[in-house]
């Protein structure tokens, strides 16, 4: 795939379409895909009911979101090993979404997020989204990570909290403080076995993930003390459903999703339009991010892989799946970098090891959901925490604050210190703003004027006197051309004429235009006469379309600085020429 098609138009399934059916598919790529997409599915369970947790929803939605989104984004998308389902980078806007609005709201907020990234999918934004810097996206990932890992915290400890969680960080600080003598000595007991495992298991060497280990020895730790008297909250403590009978069952449903409206809730309440202004701006939080995310992991996978993804692909598949998952219980989705490069490395070869990995969490509802329910919440937690570790990218971050410059590190520090104070919102449009002004402001002085007249590379015959040549190197744009024409303005004092040489000029905008004009008004007021020579296609074609002309004996342009030299030492000859025929 050519660096072309990977950003413009819309190529919708390039990744199935491209892996699966312009190159030949082979036996060994669907024992891959088996393989692979079995391994993924397994490891999913766990992770996406933990999330659903995270969020405040029973598990059971984790698990249908990677259904159906996972299959849709799979079938759609423009990457080939990308494998979707909740993230922890949507639970710190889902989480305050679900306290105020219920399942009928975070299912309308996932919908409209979903019409969102449809909608930059169709306008081809793949691109655009790729515009904004590293910092800005390392500094609201890490801020996401820490207000994750502090909602966590009750269900970690088993803290008994007897209100929601406030939305303020510090609030949220200040609850799990004043609430730590509640602690729970038996779920701490779960929570340490749990994180022990979790960094211990991987020094084995043992193909197995460590939060499958984790899961069975959270599992064996509850059981044991539950045995002595000590139970500790488990998801069939903590969560019921109710059966297709009518009756109310703990834990999660042994059944498939079904289609209902997004909006309307058990009760049949129906969203109202101050509900949906409220939801809006969340929906539009969680699209932007969602479409970072995606297009994230298609940079990474591509990086490992070598396989070009198509963006614009990428983010129609997710918007697709955003906007069908609510239908069936699911809420929003995005591609995982962690399932995605365990997706590869297990063998996967096409998307249809996504495809796989779905009907696993299929045969999982099916079969395998009255084990679940002994899952302890505190090894729940324990996983939650873990991915947001892995989601900040850590190493990156501090690699990041040695290296980086100081503006970086400012529009770093900007982002991360909004996301935990305000809202990611506010954190990535003001970091964004800000690092653009910074890099306006370095651009700015970039652009130079020079006087070149005594260089002979430039100027190889000495000029007549009161004439300079003066080279301008970078954009003429409004940021820079206050300070060029002021320092052409002081070149130009008590000169007969100057040459402008242009050939490093690639851009002139409008306030570039103004500048000039103003400056072509002042020469000509002092009798300064101007030559241009080798200005490049767009400043030119700007200058035409402003209606800057060349004017006798004020303003000429030359396509070429020799010949600009030349009209200069012809006009000095002129006057001697006339006197000789006298």
């Amino acid at each position: 795939m050519s660096a072309r098609r990977q950003f413009q138009g819309l190529h919708i399934a390039s990744g199935l379409r491209d892996s699966c059916l312009r190159e030949r598919y082979s036996l060994k790529q669907l024992r891959g895909d088996l393989m692979a997409g079995l391994t993924v599915g397994i490891s999913a369970i766990p992770l996406s009911m933990a999330l659903a947790i995270a969020i405040g929803v029973p598990p059971e939605h984790g698990l249908y979101t990677s259904l159906v989104a996972g299959l849709i984004m799979a079938v759609l998308g423009g990457s080939r090993y990308s494998v979707s389902g909740p993230t922890a980078a949507f639970v710190v806007i889902l989480q305050p979404v679900v306290q105020q609005f219920g399942v009928p709201g975070l299912m309308l907020t996932t919908l409209l997020a979903g019409v969102f990234i449809l909608l930059m999918a169709l306008a081809q934004f793949g691109r655009v989204l790729s515009y904004i810097p590293h910092t800005v996206t390392f500094g609201f990932t890490l801020g996401i990570a820490i207000v994750i890992a502090t909602l966590q915290i009750p269900d970690l400890l088993g803290l008994v909290l007897t209100e929601a969680m406030p939305s303020f960080f510090f609030a949220k600080l200040w609850a799990v403080v004043s609430h730590l003598p509640t602690v729970h000595w038996p779920t701490l007991i779960v929570t340490s076995v749990s994180f022990a495992v979790m960094y211990l298991w991987p020094q084995v060497k043992v193909p197995i993930p460590a939060h499958l280990i984790t899961l069975l020895a959270g599992v064996f730790v509850a059981l044991l003390l539950a045995h002595f008297g000590y139970p500790v909250a488990t998801i069939a403590s903590t969560f019921e459903y109710h059966a297709l009978t009518g009756h109310t069952v703990e834990g999660i449903p042994n059944f498939l999703p079904h289609f209902t409206l997004p909006w309307q809730g058990v009760e049949g309440n129906y969203w109202t339009f101050s509900m949906l202004g409220e939801l809006l701006p969340k929906a539009l939080t969680i699209a932007l991010l969602g479409a970072i995310e995606a297009l994230l992991c298609a940079v990474m996978l591509q990086r490992l892989t070598g396989k070009h993804y198509q963006a614009n692909a990428e983010l129609f598949g997710q918007g697709v799946g955003n906007i069908v998952a609510p239908f069936f219980g699911g809420f929003s989705a995005a591609p995982e970098l962690a399932r995605s490069t365990t997706n590869y490395r297990a063998g996967a070869a096409t998307p249809l090891a996504a495809v796989i990995h779905t009907g696993v969490i299929a045969a999982c509802l099916l079969w395998a959901s009255p084990y679940l329910k002994h899952l302890p919440m505190a090894c729940m937690a324990t996983l939650v925490v873990i991915v947001a570790w892995r989601m900040c990218h850590g190493r990156q971050i501090l690699k990041t604050i040695r290296t980086a410059p100081s503006a970086d590190l400012i529009v770093f520090l900007i982002c991360f210190s909004l996301t935990l104070l305000v809202d990611m919102v506010v954190a990535i449009g003001s970091a964004v703003v800000i690092a653009s002004l910074l890099f306006m402001r370095d651009i700015a002085t970039m652009t130079k004027a020079r006087d070149i007249t005594k260089a002979l590379r430039h100027v190889p015959r000495p000029l007549p006197e009161h004439w300079r040549v003066i080279k301008i190197s970078g954009p003429l744009f409004f940021a820079a051309a206050d300070k060029i024409f002021t320092e052409l303005d002081a070149l130009a004092k008590d000169q007969q004429g100057l040459v402008i040489h242009m050939d490093g000029v690639p851009l002139l905008d409008a306030g570039g235009l103004d500048g000039l004009t103003g400056f072509i008004t002042r020469c000509k007021k002092h009798q300064c006469q101007l030559i241009f020579s080798d200005i490049q296609f767009q400043p030119l074609k700007a200058m035409v379309k402003a209606g800057i002309k060349p004017e006798n004996g004020n303003f000429t342009i030359y396509p070429i600085l020799t010949d600009a030299l030349d009209a200069v030492l012809e006009q000095e000859l002129e006057p001697q020429l006339a006197n000789v025929d006298s």
